[in-house]
């Protein structure tokens, strides 16, 4: 793969191939391509059906990945998901039997219905990129992406995710119910055929770690730098906020700046890649006042708020390189 236009094209036709199945969710597929090439992951609260599993099945299928789905439950061990040691009579030794987590792109169904001691396993790979088993550290592969999901409806017999938890996702979504036409556009083709059964690999794991290396020299000045600052201050001065963004949170901006602005077929960031990824990066990480719920007040409309009022850096021409 050659630099430049080239890498910015393929992303484009990668989030193209995915919208041919998920029909009308551009800015969905959009925001997880870019947590896919900041090497986050990502955390979907919705309700069934809406095509979360179909989402992420069609990301794996286009770039030729190893997709495993689990299913959290409340009886599910830690040893179901990272693998465990098997005593082989024959050669009179443990043999590892690897689990479901050492995939590629994982859908982790549920994440909430499960014990934390459970997510806590799921959450080491995230975030140290390796798992361990029996006293032994295994490493998981070098692309290694995690979709969670959570149902928001039914909280009856689930275990919510720790602040410190939610903190190791890129980025918190919602896909949403799809409008009229692309609903009826869904109606149409069900009698016919499953697109997802159709679709072939266009990009190839080397081709992903290749782009996350190029989304990684994306230029952000020190201009954008103090914006990104400014943004993240303010949720730590906040009266509404208990808790602001800590500095991993950051960090977690930073990166998908770059990423989005690599999307925009940019080699440097803007201020409107910052409005278009902090709700989504930063949402997940604020802990409000109670007087936060009583006022009906939620963290995307706070971030919203702080967007709307920082000053905006004005760009000159040597800022962008």
């Amino acid at each position: 793969m050659n630099p430049g236009v080239e890498a910015h094209q393929l992303i484009s036709e990668l989030i193209d191939h995915v919208e041919t199945v998920v029909v009308g969710k551009r800015k969905v597929v959009k925001l997880i391509t870019v947590a896919l090439l900041a090497g986050g992951h990502v955390l979907i609260e919705d309700i069934p059906g809406v095509g979360k599993t179909v989402l992420v099945r069609a990301i794996a299928k286009s770039i030729g990945a190893d997709f495993k789905r689990i299913q959290f439950t409340p009886d599910l061990l830690p040893s179901d998901i990272t693998g465990l040691s098997i005593y082989n009579q024959k050669d009179a030794c443990f043999e590892f039997r690897p689990g479901p987590l050492m995939g590629n792109i994982i859908l982790a169904d549920e994440i909430n219905r499960t014990s934390p001691k459970t997510q806590s396993a799921l959450l080491e790979g995230m975030a140290e990129g390796h798992v361990t088993v029996d006293g032994v550290t295994r490493a998981l592969p070098d692309l290694f992406f995690v979709m969670a999901t959570q149902n928001p409806v039914e909280y009856e017999g689930t275990y919510a995710l720790p602040e410190a938890q939610l903190d190791r996702f890129l980025l918190k979504l919602s896909i949403g119910y799809p409008d009229r036409r692309d609903e009826l556009s869904l109606l149409n083709r069900v009698p016919d055929r499953n697109p997802l059964n159709e679709l072939e690999p266009i990009l190839s794991l080397a081709d992903i770690m290749y782009l996350r290396h190029q989304v990684a020299s994306v230029y952000v000045s020190d201009s954008m730098k103090n914006y990104l600052m400014d943004l993240v201050e303010a949720t730590r001065t906040h009266p509404m906020i208990t808790l602001g963004v800590s500095p991993r949170g950051t960090i977690a901006l930073l990166r998908a700046v770059q990423a989005y602005a690599f999307i925009e077929q940019r080699d440097y960031a803007i201020p409107d890649d910052v409005k278009a990824v902090a709700p989504f990066v930063l949402g997940h990480r604020l802990i409000l006042k109670q007087e936060a719920a009583y006022d009906d007040v939620d963290p995307l409309t706070l971030i919203q708020e702080m967007i709307n009022t920082i000053k905006v850096p004005v760009l000159k021409k040597e800022m962008v390189k």
